[in-house]
């Protein structure tokens, strides 16, 4: 006998910017079975990501007040794992790894064909939630959920909220050096010095260990393990 489950139909938030209009994918979308919740800035899409579970997240570059990339970026530094893919007119080599960096999962030129729009959300529909649910750290991890650092043993770190997004912005691309400026920027958006780095990077190997966090000479911070 067939069985009669459902899929939980996919909720999808689509952000579109002055350059890429993208109510236009609406009916596509919603044709293709997807609940689209529709914003035209990026303030509101910010709102919307962090009280509401996506599924994915239809984002255009160009979105108004604040941007796709810092966006995607903002989003991935509170925790939120929605798939996203970013669209904007043409891509050059230099936007694409900023997008990737900032943790987007796909990025294409706009106007898209319809077809290959939908074959790649199904593509990151596809990909299993648990993945991006969390993080290595060594032989421990970073919970993104309840924002602790699980230690190999077992142990739980709970983590003040800038302690979690500066060593989540490590562990998203462990073999990189972080320049401390970056790490300013993206962490302490009102921070004068880059000095408050250290002093928080002093924090997580108080709570995690001296290996938590790499210091690389001249050039910033690396992730440890645990």
């Amino acid at each position: 006998m067939a069985s009669t489950e459902r899929r939980r139909p996919v909720r999808l938030l689509l952000a579109e910017g002055q350059t890429e209009p993208l109510s236009c994918l609406i009916p596509v979308l919603r044709h293709e079975g997807y609940l689209v919740d529709h914003v035209r800035d990026g303030q509101t899409a910010l709102h919307r990501a962090l009280t509401r579970e996506y599924d994915v997240l239809v984002l255009s570059r160009s979105l108004p007040v604040v941007g796709g990339v810092d966006l995607v970026r903002r989003l991935r530094a509170q925790a939120v794992t929605g798939r996203a893919l970013l669209l904007a007119p043409g891509r050059t080599t230099t936007e694409l790894v900023e997008a990737l960096d900032a943790g987007a999962d796909d990025y294409l030129p706009w106007p898209v064909e319809f077809g290959e729009l939908t074959a790649r959300l199904r593509a990151l529909c596809r990909r299993p939630a648990e993945l991006a649910r969390e993080l290595r750290i060594g032989e421990g991890r970073l919970d993104l959920g309840s924002r602790t650092a699980v230690l190999p043993a077992g142990g739980r770190i709970q983590l003040s909220d800038r302690e979690f997004h500066l060593i989540r912005i490590l562990a998203d691309r462990p073999a990189s050096v972080h320049p401390r400026e970056e790490l300013a920027r993206r962490v302490f958006e009102d921070a004068t010095s880059a000095s408050l780095v250290a002093t928080y990077v002093y924090y997580l190997r108080r709570k995690l260990g001296r290996t938590a966090v790499r210091t690389v000479h001249k050039l910033g911070y690396q992730l440890g393990e645990l």
